[in-house]
């Protein structure tokens, strides 16, 4: 199956978009795709935020972009933006980075009107990164999403999530990269 890369704004892990995520990854590990989770959080805050692409941590999080064949890009929505976190993390990106991939966007956030942000913020700073393939993206409001997602946000992330899976799996080449 084919390596797929989670990107995470989350501030926190039990946040709603952590535990949005958790509920991402496995679905996809349970489909056989090789999961890696990338915490933008747990990145050393200096060499992020002054994108010191020589620090092992931020090497090694490229690395990561590099090999992977999907990518999800998870934020939480304040006042109709995404997180700072995955701004700071897809400013270090080339302008092709994400050329060739199939990307997924999802959001979590306070009131259906920060839907918006996936379309119009989100989905235009992938395409700035190279990302053709982006699928249609996913937003979750924070209402659904307490320990874990209520049964009808399970229903329609699980949705998205297959129809992200299935692209990564038909796009030539992608299913085998490492």
């Amino acid at each position: 199956m084919a390596t797929i890369l989670i990107v995470s704004g989350s501030p926190a892990p039990a946040a709603p978009t952590g535990v949005l995520l958790g509920r991402v990854s496995g679905m996809l590990a349970a489909q056989g795709h090789e999961v890696h989770t990338l915490t933008v959080r747990d990145l050393p805050t200096v060499a992020l935020l002054s994108a010191d692409l020589l620090d092992p941590s931020i090497r090694h999080a490229m690395e990561l972009v590099h090999r992977a064949a999907g990518i999800v890009v998870a934020s939480p929505v304040y006042r109709a933006g995404y997180s700072g976190l995955v701004q700071s993390f897809l400013n270090l990106l080339g302008k092709d980075a994400l050329a060739g991939k199939v990307v997924l966007p999802l959001a979590t956030g306070g009131t259906q009107g920060h839907l918006v942000a996936i379309e119009y913020a989100l989905r235009p700073l992938l395409t700035a990164r190279g990302a053709i393939d982006v699928v249609p993206g996913h937003f979750v409001p924070d209402t659904e999403i307490h320990i874990e997602l209520s049964a009808t946000a399970s229903l329609e992330l699980d949705s998205a999530v297959r129809r992200f899976a299935l692209a990564v799996t038909e796009r030539p080449g992608l299913a085998t990269a490492s």
